[in-house]
């Protein structure tokens, strides 16, 4: 006989957290540990995933999936990916390289593989076609990490100092509020 399917067991807590969240918010095991122990927690994920509720990015990411009618299942975006992952991770991340410059309009350069310097362990994350690295940096690189001042600082390292125009520091300064200039 079929055990019945509890109301407020973890699965169905799991599903009503995940369905309130928008599309393409990007989760993990541990955001649910308040929940219930980690391998209910682990065992809900994987039969969500299995239903087709949730998808399986990398080792411990999960995205609710958004279909577009041309395009189909459309890959939750970098920024959301890294959030995740820095959440999860407790570490610090900060856009560099080609990334950087060209979250800032400095460069028309799309990178296939988005860096981000890190304070935790060094590693390449896959999902969907797309790759984020992840490097160590020293204390120095990651001081203005997550804010507005790091992500310039990384954009203009990249485009180097023999390339930093008038023009360049004027689309900043349009750019950055007041605050952050």
């Amino acid at each position: 006989m079929a055990r019945p399917i509890s109301l407020n067991s973890t699965a169905t807590r799991i599903q009503r957290i995940v369905l309130q969240a928008p599309a393409d918010t990007v989760f993990y095991a541990g955001q649910f540990l308040d929940l219930d122990t980690r391998t209910a927690v682990d065992q809900a994920l994987s039969r969500m995933v299995r239903a087709g509720a949730l998808r399986r990015l990398a080792r411990g990411l999960y995205h609710r999936p958004r279909q577009h009618p041309t395009l189909g299942e459309i890959v939750p975006s970098v920024e959301a990916v890294a959030n995740a992952l820095s959440k999860r991770d407790h570490v610090r991340l900060q856009p560099a390289g080609a990334y950087a410059a060209n979250l800032l309009r400095l460069s028309e350069q799309v990178p296939m593989r988005v860096v981000f310097l890190t304070d935790g362990k060094p590693r390449k994350v896959r999902f969907g076609g797309k790759v984020i690295e992840l490097r160590r940096a020293s204390p120095r690189m990651m001081a203005a990490a997550g804010r507005t001042t790091g992500l310039v600082i990384a954009g203009l390292r990249f485009i180097g100092k023999a390339n930093i125009s008038s023009e360049r520091v004027a689309h900043l300064r349009e750019l950055l509020s007041l605050e952050d200039r």
